[in-house]
């Protein structure tokens, strides 16, 4: 059952990669096919099945139709069977599902339009906060609060109290640390290299996880997407390599010449930063606590 309506929000999913980037509704009208502009039947909408029948083309022009829409919906539908798995029947399990299917589909409008649309990021972020009242943060404010302050308030409602300030705490860490790391580059290279979408989407991300899993997410965001550029350059070196070698006979100067252009290639181009942040996040979401466990043997 998880999975089956995980296909069926991936599905909605899609609708929201394609339109939030355009400023337009996700209710009205109902799916078309963008080439052709004729409307879905509910037969060909589908999740998996319709784009596998129909071989990824529309009904009557034949036009593709990418295969994010089969990617999309199968993630989402595996996040969800995930977390059901992870967490058990409870609403843990719901508050990282809606927190899996956003993250999700900011990774792939971010990919796609280098975008993070704010009617993702900031209804994201009032409902992180929202769970923390019913789904226990448990995470800096909850360890050292209790023992430091005496909250005239029974313990349910205490332990719920600090449990919205680890959530709000999270989402101060995550927004600012990403704000500052922005600030320091547009001082330094005079251009921006981070967008307020990303600001908004650590916001979500620390009012979900906490601190903690916050601090985990940009730490191991920025090292994959230092791995990713690194890796870009490399293999625009190697291409240009090879275009240069056949004008010029010398293969230093080739290599040279390469290296030049690779760098600035790299230099403009505009990395989708939320692509990693948001991957990180889920992996934080799954693996994070163990991780810190793992790294808290080393000290």
């Amino acid at each position: 059952m998880i999975f089956v309506v995980g296909l069926a929000f991936g599905s909605f999913l899609n609708v929201c990669i394609y339109r939030l980037p355009l400023g337009l509704s996700v209710a009205y009208p109902g799916s078309a096919c963008p080439q052709c502009k004729k409307a879905i039947a509910f037969y060909d909408n589908i999740p998996v099945l319709s784009w596998l029948i129909l071989r990824g083309r529309c009904r009557n022009c034949k036009a593709r139709i990418s295969a994010r829409y089969l990617v999309v919906e199968l993630l989402n539908a595996l996040l969800w069977l995930a977390c059901y798995w992870y967490f058990g029947w409870t609403l843990s399990t719901l508050k990282y599902c809606v927190l899996s299917f956003l993250l999700l589909g900011l990774i792939y409008t971010d990919a796609e339009t280098k975008l993070l649309p704010d009617k993702l990021t900031l209804p994201g972020l009032a409902l992180g906060i929202g769970f923390s009242l019913v789904v226990p943060v448990n995470d800096m404010a909850s360890q050292f609060l209790p023992g430091m302050v005496n909250l005239p308030f029974s313990g349910d409602i205490s332990a719920r109290l600090i449990s919205v300030v680890d959530s709000l705490l999270g989402a101060l860490v995550g927004a600012s640390f990403i704000y500052g790391a922005g600030a320091i580059y547009l001082h330094w290279r005079k251009a921006e290299g981070m967008g307020f979408g990303d600001v908004k989407l650590m916001a979500m991300v620390g009012a979900f996880l906490g601190i903690k899993l916050t601090v985990f997410t940009i730490f191991t965001a920025s090292l994959a997407g230092s791995l990713f550029g690194l890796a870009t350059v490399f293999v625009v070196w190697l291409k240009r390599t090879q275009r240069f070698m056949k004008r010029l006979a010398n293969a230093q100067q080739a290599r040279r010449r390469a290296w030049q252009s690779a760098q600035i290639v790299y230099r403009n181009y505009q990395m989708p930063f939320g692509v990693f942040l948001g991957s990180m996040a889920i992996v934080a979401l799954f693996f994070g606590n163990r991780m810190w466990q793992w790294y808290g043997r080393f000290w």
